[in-house]
């Protein structure tokens, strides 16, 4: 992994646990209407609106951006890396099982932005490999 790669991961997840995570605690109910934006509704075709539920979502995802940005300030992402990934999986996993009542543009948006979640959190585990410039004699 390059510094760069995983400086790009880092923002990445910031940014995803930031807008994900405001819109969700502030906006619950917009969040369960209207997420991912863009005319689409992914949350919404899964059950009935909860509140509580959603705001727990926004709160996860605050705290992941928290993780995120601690990971920045330490200049070590692999808590935030086993955070990310761990979430990755399970949320990815979950959603893998339950596409059936998504149109395909959906369940394509679905699976693409979920697998690209998890990798962000699989890039900020891997260690940076420093170029080692050896001089000969």
């Amino acid at each position: 992994m390059t510094p760069s790669i995983q400086r790009a991961a880092l923002l990445l997840s910031i940014a995803i646990g930031l807008v994900v995570g405001l819109w969700a605690a502030a906006w619950p109910e917009a969040f369960y209407d209207s997420f991912p934006g863009f005319g689409r509704s992914w949350v919404a075709v899964d059950g009935p609106f909860n509140e509580h539920l959603i705001r727990d979502v926004g709160a996860l995802y605050l705290a992941l951006a928290g993780a995120s940005v601690a990971s920045a300030w330490t200049r070590d992402t692999r808590v935030a890396g086993a955070a990310w990934t761990i979430f990755g999986v399970l949320h990815l996993a979950y959603h893998l099982g339950h596409l059936a009542d998504m149109a395909a543009t959906d369940v394509v948006g679905n699976v693409v932005t979920l697998g690209l979640s998890l990798l962000v959190g699989v890039a900020l585990l891997v260690p940076v490999r420093h170029h080692v410039v050896e001089v000969v004699r």
